[in-house]
Formats: structure tokens, sequence, C-alpha cells
């Protein structure tokens, strides 16, 4: 049954995936990944990880989603400047995606089906998901999790700067 649920949200995302890069209108793109992201958040309820499913629904499909909708809107992005020649990399991309999947899952049926991962903090002796998760961020993780938080800061500066690029070209 719980091999019924997988399938049906996978193939869901890869659907809705494909639906986000190949629809024309932005907005309908953005339907398509809203749809994407609950299918996900419906993926971590499966593994048991009501939290993980939370934070997808709350800060993905709330919060960046809108902010896409947002710079969509604000900009309004006309047909032919959003599409470019992709068509002959696409393909190609596609076939080394394809491989790696392929080449993962014979590794996996060779090694053996192992369920735990080295690092990773048993559920059971941290308490729960919530505190297993934030043990494991704020332990082990640490260093990853400021090194995404400055790597996110010097974006948002260099988003703001190229934003008021013009602003200062005008004057």
């Amino acid at each position: 049954m719980a091999q019924l649920f997988f399938l049906y949200f996978a193939g869901i995302i890869i659907l809705t995936s494909a639906l986000v890069v190949a629809l024309r209108n932005p907005v309908y793109s953005a339907l398509s990944l809203l749809v994407m992201f609950f299918h996900v958040a419906g993926l971590y309820v499966t593994l048991h990880a009501e939290f993980l499913a939370a934070v997808q629904i709350i800060v993905y499909a709330g919060a960046i989603l809108v902010l896409y909708l947002f710079v969509v809107m604000l900009l309004n992005v006309k047909r032919e400047e959003r599409f470019h020649l992709q068509w002959p990399v696409a393909p190609l991309l596609g076939v080394a995606l394809f491989t790696e999947v392929l080449l993962l899952w014979f590794r996996r049926s060779s090694v053996g089906d192992s369920r735990s991962v080295p690092g990773s903090v048993e559920v059971a002796d941290a308490g729960g998901n919530t505190e297993a998760i934030g043990e494991a961020l704020y332990s082990t993780y640490l260093f990853p999790f400021e090194v995404a938080s400055l790597i996110l800061l010097v974006a948002m500066i260099g988003a703001i700067i190229l934003a008021k690029k013009d602003l200062f070209d005008k004057q």
C-alpha cells in the first residue's frame, strides 16, 4: 500500500515538474509548481516526516511560490524573452540524468538494501522528528547551514544591487 502511494505521488511530481518547464504561461507554470509542492509534502507524510511536510507547504507553497508570482507579475515577462534555445541541450541532460538513475539503481541492488544512513540521527533517540532535525542541523550540519545562509545573504544583496542598477542609471 505504501508503494502505491509513493508511485502516485512520484508520478504526479514528475508530471507537474515537466509542466512547470513546458507550459508557456508563467502563471500556469506556477500553479503546476504548487501542485508539485503539495505532492512532495505528501511524500514527506508517507515517510512519517510531518514536520518537513508542514515546512514544505508553509515555506515553499506559501512563501516561495507567492514571491515567484509577484516577480512574474512585476516583470511582465514576454513569451519571446522567457524561452531560449534549450532544445539541443535538453536531450543530453535527460540521457545523463536517466543514466545516473540507472547506475544508482544497479548499485543499490548490488550492495543490498541498507536502511541506515551514516551520520543520521535516530528518531527514537532524539524524541521525535522535529528534535531529530534540530539536533542534526545544529550539531552535525551547523557549518553547511551557516554557509548556506551566507550564500543566500550574498544572493539577496546581489539581487538588490541589480534591481537598483536601473535607478542609478537614470540619475
